[in-house]
Formats: C-alpha cells, sequence, structure tokens
C-alpha cells in the first residue's frame, strides 16, 4: 500500500435532491424525495433536510411520506443528472488520467498518477480546490476522503459528509478503524454483519482480536481472508480508469399488476426500444437478451438468449425479448418487467437479418407495428406532467410542475437565478401554452469566470466529527484544517 494519503474519493452530496434544490429556489433548505411516486416507488435520494426524518434511500416511497408528510417528493430527472455528473467527471479527469466512476455521483481519483500529489499537503491541496471547482461549475457541494487505499478513501469522504474533506494519515489506519463498527467494512451488509454479530464481533478491532482462522470458520474462506485483510486496514486495489459496463439494461414497475397478457407483450417490446436506445447511446451492441420478470407473488424469473453475434438492431432485440416472453407464465399478473443486453461489443455483426429469424424486408419498417403505435405523442388532454419536471408557459416563462391530477397540473414558476421562491399557477393539463421543457443550467459561469454558485444543499460544516482521532483532519466549506 502506498505511503501517502493520495488515493482520492468524491461523493457528491444527496445528489439528486441537491440538484432539484439548486435548481428551485422555493426547495432551498426544504426536505426533498426523489424517486418513484406510485404505490411500489422507491427513495432514490432524500435531501439532508429529509433525513433528519428519517427518509434514507432505497426507503418505499410509502413509508418515506409517512415519515415526512410535508416534504417535496419529486421523479427523478435523470438525464439532466447525467449532464452533471459528466462535467463533475470532466474535472476529475483533468486531476489524473485514474479515474474510476462508480456512479453519476462518486468516483476514486489516483492523484499520484496524475502528478498533482505526492504527499498529505498536496493531496490536501488538490482535494480542497476540487471541491471549490466543483461548487463553481455545478452549484453543488461534494465531500472528499483521502487516503493511501480505496477503501479507506471512502470511509473517509463518508465521515467528511456534508461538504467537507477529510485526510486519513498513513500509519494511523488501524487505530481510527478499531472502534468503528463491522458495517464500515466494504462487503459487510445486514446479513454478514448480524452474524457477526451474533458471534460477539462487532467492531472492527474485534474482527482483528477474532483472528483470521475464526472470520473463515464464520464466513468461508474467500469472505473471511477478505474481511481481515480489511480490518487490518490492508487493501492494494488500484483505481481503474474505465469499468467496462457487464450490461446495459431498463425495467419498470407497475402500481397495479399487469395481468393482460396483450400488454405485457406491449410493455416488453417498449423496454427493448429504450434498451436499444442506451445501447446505441454508449456506442455499443451485445449478443445476449435477457428478460426479466417479476410475478404477482414477487418471485422473478429471468430467461435469456444468445444471438450469433453482437447487434443493435432494434427489430431483433424486440423480436428476441418476444420470444423470451413466450417461455414465462404471467397468470396472476405481472408487478416488474425488464429487458436487458449482455455479451457487450463495440461494433454490430452484419448479417442481422439472418438473427431475426429471416425476416423479409417486404414486412416493411418495424417502426410502424405496435410498439410505436402505442408511443404514439399523446393528445394534449393525455400529456402527463411528473413532478418536479420542468415546463414553460407562453404567457409565465419557466417553471416546474408541483403536482397534477383530475385534469389540472399546479406549476410554479421560478428558476435557478430566481432570488425569491416564484409564483404558483393552475392550469388544465390540455391547456397549449404550457409545454415540456429542457432544464435550465445551475450556474451561468464556469470558475474561469470567477462566480461561485449558490447550490442548496451546501452547508459548512465542522471539519471532523468530534468522535474521530487527532490523526484525522479535515476542512469544511472549502477551508482546510487539522484538528489539534
Amino acid at each position: 500500500m502506498r505511503t501517502a494519503p493520495t488515493i482520492l474519493h468524491l461523493d457528491m452530496d444527496a445528489f439528486y435532491a441537491s440538484v432539484e434544490q439548486a435548481s428551485k429556489p422555493s426547495l432551498r433548505g426544504k426536505a426533498v424525495v426523489v424517486g418513484g411516486l406510485g404505490p411500489r416507488g422507491v427513495v432514490a435520494t432524500a435531501s439532508y433536510e429529509a433525513r433528519v426524518f428519517g427518509v434514507h434511500s432505497a426507503m418505499p416511497m410509502g413509508q418515506a411520506r409517512r415519515l415526512a408528510p410535508n416534504a417535496a417528493y419529486l421523479v427523478p430527472r435523470f438525464n439532466f443528472y447525467r449532464s452533471i455528473s459528466e462535467r463533475v467527471m470532466e474535472l476529475l479527469r483533468a486531476l489524473s488520467p485514474l479515474v474510476e466512476p462508480l456512479s453519476l455521483d462518486e468516483a476514486f481519483v489516483d492523484l499520484e498518477a496524475g502528478g498533482v500529489a505526492c504527499d498529505e499537503r498536496s493531496a490536501r491541496l488538490a482535494g480542497v480546490k476540487l471541491r471549490e471547482d466543483i461548487r463553481a461549475v455545478t452549484g453543488l457541494t461534494g465531500s472528499v476522503g483521502l487516503a493511501a487505499s480505496k477503501m479507506l478513501a471512502k470511509i473517509a469522504s463518508e465521515e467528511a459528509k456534508p461538504d467537507g474533506l477529510v485526510v486519513i494519515e498513513p500509519g494511523t489506519e488501524r487505530a481510527m478503524l478499531g472502534p468503528m463498527s463491522v458495517r464500515i467494512l466494504p462487503g459487510v451488509g445486514p446479513t454478514t454483519g448480524d452474524h457477526l454479530r451474533r458471534a460477539g464481533i462487532a467492531t472492527v478491532e474485534e474482527i482483528v482480536e477474532a483472528g483470521e482462522d475464526e472470520l473463515v470458520r464464520l464466513l468461508g474462506k474467500a469472505h473471511g481472508h477478505g474481511l481481515y485483510a480489511m480490518a487490518l486496514a490492508r487493501d492494494d486495489r488500484p483505481v481503474v480508469a474505465e469499468r467496462e459496463a457487464k450490461s446495459v439494461s431498463v425495467e419498470d414497475t407497475y402500481d397495479v399488476d399487469i395481468h393482460d397478457r396483450t400488454r405485457v407483450g406491449l410493455e416488453v417490446q417498449r423496454l427493448a426500444e429504450r434498451c436499444v436506445r442506451r445501447l446505441r447511446g454508449a456506442g455499443l451492441s451485445g449478443r445476449t437478451i435477457v428478460l426479466k420478470v417479476r410475478r404477482y407473488d414477487f418471485s422473478t424469473l429471468t430467461r435469456s438468449e444468445t444471438l450469433r453475434g453482437p447487434t443493435d438492431d432494434p427489430a431483433v432485440i424486440r423480436e428476441a425479448a418476444a420470444r423470451l416472453l413466450d417461455s414465462v407464465d404471467t397468470t396472476g399478473g405481472v408487478r416488474l418487467l425488464g429487458v436487458g443486453v449482455s455479451g457487450l461489443a463495440d461494433y454490430t455483426q452484419e448479417d442481422l437479418f439472418a438473427q431475426a429469424g429471416e425476416r423479409a424486408v417486404a414486412e416493411g419498417p418495424v417502426e410502424e407495428h405496435a410498439v410505436a403505435q402505442a408511443e404514439e405523442q399523446p393528445s394534449l388532454a393525455e400529456r402527463r406532467w411528473p413532478a418536479g419536471h420542468d415546463v414553460r408557459h407562453a404567457e409565465f416563462g419557466h417553471g416546474w410542475v408541483q403536482g397534477s391530477g383530475l385534469g389540472r397540473v399546479t406549476v410554479r414558476f421560478e428558476t435557478p437565478a430566481s432570488e425569491e421562491p416564484g409564483r404558483v399557477r393552475t392550469f388544465r393539463v390540455d391547456d397549449p401554452d404550457l409545454e415540456a421543457a429542457d432544464p435550465l443550467p445551475l450556474v451561468l459561469f464556469g470558475p474561469e469566470e470567477g462566480v461561485g454558485a449558490s447550490g442548496a444543499g451546501s452547508q459548512a460544516v465542522s471539519s471532523v466529527p468530534a468522535s474521530l482521532p487527532k490523526s484525522w483532519s479535515g476542512s469544511g466549506g472549502g477551508a482546510a484544517r487539522s484538528r489539534p
């Protein structure tokens, strides 16, 4: 393991919710929950104000509403989040060629490989500048952890939340990890944690005291050896610049079980189309088509078919998905459907017609079949207005949907640059003056113009929690300082 804290882990603070707060002045400082709003929806992200009430990611949305009935509940805008994530990743790649994204809002960076850090001081300066640049470019805050390994850098960024920076100095790792819960270690989830607790092991130090042989006996050879090494702060995993995608998939969960077999078929075809769009957007093709079906009783079935060569042809993937559906009994209802493509490649098999079952060209354009009919542009009266999404009115300008129902849609007219919460108006859902709109940028200028941002969710916090050892040092609100 290296001898300087030059592995950086960035974790954006409550990313989706913070983007929504930065976009909507009326929500800044308020409880915001982003996720699926149907009866079976789950929380994707909750703002720190919502977390006070016990709301957290992966929680059923119904439970979140009971805990925080007055929070703002919004439908995710993933394309917008992705565009902001790309700007953050550009800043990371300017630091080093070794950037390992884990998700839209999280990544590792090897600062030493980029030549920007070789010791604790230079690493800290790079972390402080990164946080300042992120705020200037996006209006948002991120928490940074710096350590000599990926595991420790991730632990440090978690301790830095929200809006802080924590450095773990080499040589202090064992003392820092010892009193922490075993759940802090990668791979220790609720099940493993409970298993260890029943064996009298609750802290990382108790893992070390139990010994490697006992860990192997409790958890098996591979997991036991790995967990013992992590408890000793041993982690030699390198930062990997590009993590190759193994599959591309999409899925939908339905508020009401689908019983009609024809509707199930149309949904599978629609998902196949979406999967192809994502596949082509990534410049990929694939050989194996996968269908996922979760039935009314929560049982989940997967079926797959491997083609002769990789493809991104929508007709080929639709027809394969339809064949897979034929082998699945949907009697009783379906609550979730998904279509995916694996065995990815960056080229496409030429013989697409053979893969499609010798489709005759004379059949006409595949886009004219039932899926296209199901996805035609809705009439004005059929338009949907997802909560939180952007709209524009011919008279009132840009705004966002606060809610809709009973033929009405309520809009708050404000922009990220608004100094005060905007005014609220209600319209008929078929109002011809109201239309969906693209999101507005959170900030107008980048750091080269010297313009900072006033994004939501940004708050200065004490540099290091009081419970951390003196060897830890951190910063909050962009100012670096060490604990005495």
